[in-house]
C-alpha cells in the first residue's frame, strides 16, 4: 500500500508514464511465482526476506491499478467545479479525489490481500514457514489431512482478512478504530521484540531437512536431544526445505545451523571428487569429513549406522512378467521402460548418468518427479522403474520389487549432522548431544519408523520422540 497507492497518485496526471508503470507491474504479474523466488534467493538469501519481497510485487498491480482508474475516472465537470471553488491541489485530492476513488483503492486493496495469502504458501519451498508447510509436509508423507488442514486456514484466513476490510471500510468511525487497533499491534509488537533484544540470548539452532519422512524424523531427533542438553536452546526446525544444493548453500550463507546429509551425497554432489565412491562405509565418510573441512570449513560429525543407499524399484508385476532379481537384467529391456526419477538422482554421479556405463541402460522414457510422487506412479503403472532408497516404507507397502545392485555401483549412504565448524566451536552442548546418535538406528529401525510416519500417519515429532525413549537416549 504504501508503494502503490503513493505512486498512483503522483502519476495520475501523467498518463504514459503511468501506463509503463502498469505495464511493468503486469510483467511482474506473469512471472511464475517460484521464478522470482529463485531469482531472490542468489540475492537476499532464503527464509522470510524474499518471499515477503516477492509478496510485495505481486500485491503492487492490483492495488495501483486501481488507485489510479478511481482517481482518473472522476467526472470532468467535478473536477471544475473544485477548481473554480479555488481548491488547491492538495485540498482536491483530501476533499473530492480521495474519497471518490476510496471503493475503488480498497478494492484493489482486498484483491491484493486474498491473492497474496493464496500465493504466501509457497513461502514453505524456501524456508519461510506459514501455512504452506502443512501442504507440503501433507503431499511429502502422502498425508491429505495436513493437505486439507493448510488449504483450509489458507482459505479461512483470505476470507476473514477481506471481510475484516469491509467491515472496517463502511463507515469512517469503524476504521478509524481499525486503524487504532493496527497501530496498537504494532506497537505490542515492536516491544516484544525490543524485549527479546534486551534480554538473555539463549542458544538459538536452526535445523532444516530434506524432503520426506526420513529427514522430518532426523531433524526432530536432534531438537529432542539438544533441548535435553540444554534447555535453554531455542531450535527452530524447517521441515522439507528442499534438496541438496539448496539446503548446502543456506548452511553455508548462516541461513540455517544444521542439516542431516548423507556420506555418498557429499561426495558425489557436494565434494564433486568425479569419482565412483568407494564401497567402504568408513573410507566414504573419512573423505567426506576431510574434504568438508578443508573446502568448507565445515564439521560433519559421526554418521549413524544404517544405510540409506539408493536401489532402483519396479512393479512386481513387471519383476514377475520379465523374471527380474537383479539390476544388471534391466538393460535388456531398455526399450520398455518408462523411469520416474528423483531430481537428484537423475543428475548425480552415483544416480542415473553412472549407472549407464557399467549396466548399459538406456531407458525409453525418464521422468523426473518429487520423492512420494513417483511411488505413487508405480503404484498406477504410470512408469515401471523409480529410484528409491533402502529405507523407503513404500517398497512393501505397494508390494514392490527392489532389484539387487549386483555389480556394487551404489556407494554407501549414512547420515550424519552437519554444520559449521565456528557453530561447532560455539556450541560444544549441541555437538555432544548430537553425537549421541553416532552408530545408532539399524536400517531396519529406520524403515519401520519411516513407515510408521507415512503409512500409519504418525507424527514424525512422536515417532522420533519414541525411538529415542526407548534406546534411553532421551528421558521420559
Amino acid at each position: 500500500m504504501l508503494i502503490a497507492i503513493p505512486l498512483a497518485i503522483l502519476l495520475k496526471d501523467h498518463h504514459k508514464i503511468a501506463e509503463a508503470c502498469l505495464q511493468v507491474a503486469g510483467i511482474i504479474q506473469t512471472i511464475p511465482s517460484l521464478a522470482i523466488l529463485g531469482l531472490l534467493i542468489p540475492i537476499v538469501g532464503i527464509g522470510t526476506v524474499p518471499a515477503v519481497i516477492a509478496l510485495v510485487l505481486y500485491a503492487i498491480m492490483p492495488m495501483f491499478q486501481n488507485t489510479y482508474a478511481g482517481l482518473t475516472e472522476i467526472a470532468p465537470n467535478l473536477e471544475e467545479a473544485a477548481t473554480a471553488f479555488g481548491l488547491t491541489k492538495w485540498k482536491k485530492l483530501q476533499r473530492l479525489e480521495l474519497p471518490l476513488a476510496m471503493p475503488m483503492i480498497l478494492s484493489g486493496i482486498r484483491i491484493s490481500l486474498v491473492m497474496i495469502i493464496g500465493t504466501a504458501t509457497l513461502a514453505a519451498l524456501i524456508g519461510g514457514g506459514g501455512l504452506g508447510t502443512f501442504i507440503l509436509t501433507g503431499i511429502q508423507s502422502n498425508n491429505n489431512t495436513y493437505v486439507i488442514i493448510g488449504a483450509i486456514l489458507s482459505a479461512i484466513l483470505a476470507f476473514f482478512f477481506s471481510w475484516l476490510l469491509k467491515f472496517i471500510s463502511t463507515n469512517t468511525h469503524r476504521m478509524r478504530i481499525g486503524l487504532v487497533a493496527i497501530l496498537i499491534l504494532i506497537c505490542g509488537f515492536g516491544g516484544y521484540k525490543g524485549y527479546q533484544a534486551i534480554r538473555p540470548a539463549p542458544t538459538k539452532v536452526v535445523i532444516a531437512g530434506k524432503m520426506g519422512s526420513e529427514p522430518d524424523i532426523l531433524i526432530h531427533m536432534y531438537k529432542d536431544l539438544i533441548q535435553q542438553e540444554d534447555p535453554r536452546a531455542e531450535v527452530t526446525l524447517k521441515p522439507n526445505f528442499g534438496g541438496t544444493t539448496f539446503l548446502f548453500k543456506a548452511l553455508q550463507s548462516n541461513q540455517i545451523d544444521i542439516y542431516p546429509e548423507f556420506t555418498g551425497t557429499v561426495n558425489q554432489q557436494i565434494i564433486k571428487t568425479n569419482q565412483k565412491t568407494g564401497s567402504d562405509p568408513q573410507k566414504t565418510y573419512r573423505l567426506a569429513k576431510r574434504e568438508l573441512e578443508q573446502r568448507y570449513q565445515m564439521r560433519y560429525l559421526k554418521p549413524m549406522q544404517y544405510q540409506n543407499g539408493y536401489a532402483l524399484v519396479v512393479s512386481s508385476q513387471f519383476a514377475k512378467e520379465h523374471h527380474l532379481t537383479k539390476m544388471s537384467q534391466l538393460a535388456s529391456y531398455n526399450n520398455e521402460i518408462t523411469a520416474g526419477f528423483d531430481p537428484d538422482f537423475y543428475q548425480l554421479h552415483d544416480g542415473y548418468p553412472g549407472l549407464k556405463g557399467p549396466y548399459g541402460y538406456d531407458f525409453k522414457n525418464v521422468k523426473t518427479m518429487e520423492p512420494t510422487i513417483r511411488y505413487k506412479a508405480i503404484a498406477n503403472n504410470r512408469v515401471n522403474v523409480v529410484d528409491g532408497y533402502t529405507t523407503d516404507p513404500q517398497i512393501p507397502q505397494y508390494h514392490l520389487k527392489m532389484l539387487k545392485d549386483d555389480r556394487h555401483f551404489f556407494p554407501p549412504y549414512q547420515g550424519a549432522p552437519l554444520m559449521k565448524e565456528s557453530f561447532a566451536k560455539h556450541n560444544p552442548k549441541v555437538v555432544k548431544a548430537l553425537n549421541k546418535l553416532s552408530g545408532k538406528v539399524t536400517t531396519e529401525e529406520m524403515q519401520q519408523m519411516n513407515y510408521d510416519v507415512t503409512v500409519k500417519k504418525e507424527s514424525a515429532a512422536k515417532v522420533a520422540h519414541r525411538y529415542l525413549v526407548q534406546h534411553h537416549l532421551l528421558h521420559k
